[in-house]
């Protein structure tokens, strides 16, 4: 009977370890497509750090990026290098990963989010050591802003 235990024991702990692999292999990748100028190697950084935070990445090069920025409502003051559109948001410039989930998940009445500029030390824009305070804002169709997440420079 000590046997039959040691043995259930073992399998159990095997089991939820496997359980475990399965329900991380689970998880949907988060499709989102990204709009960038063929010339611009942050975008690409900020593209790796989407794939690696479980986005399935549609990257779209295009001349004419400016473009797409007028077809989807990013004013001139909140612009960045990129534009992203995921699940009908708009996602301006170097958003980190959870903060467009978090977008996902809370399903605000906005139009996107917009890091604006190039700020060091967002994802995509690692500069070593070198960070700057930023935020992450929420727009609506009217360019109204309001604070979505901030960070600091530590």
């Amino acid at each position: 009977m000590k046997k039959v235990k040691q043995f259930l024991s073992i399998a159990l702990v095997i089991g939820a370890g496997f359980a475990g692999v399965e329900l991380a292999q689970a998880e949907e990748k988060i499709d989102i497509v990204v709009n960038r100028s063929p010339t611009c190697s942050c975008c690409g950084k900020w593209i790796e750090h989407l794939k690696q935070n479980n986005f399935n990445v549609k990257d779209v090069v295009s001349d004419d990026v400016r473009a797409v920025k007028t077809k989807y409502g990013v004013s001139q003051e909140l612009a960045s290098c990129h534009t992203a559109v995921v699940n009908g948001y708009v996602v301006e410039g170097h958003v980190p990963a959870n903060d467009i989930k978090t977008l996902l998940k809370n399903k605000p009445s906005v139009v996107g989010i917009s890091v604006p500029g190039m700020p060091m030390g967002t994802p995509g824009m690692e500069m070593g050591g070198k960070k700057d305070v930023y935020q992450v804002v929420s727009f609506n169709k009217n360019n109204q802003t309001q604070v979505f997440n901030s960070y600091s420079a530590e």
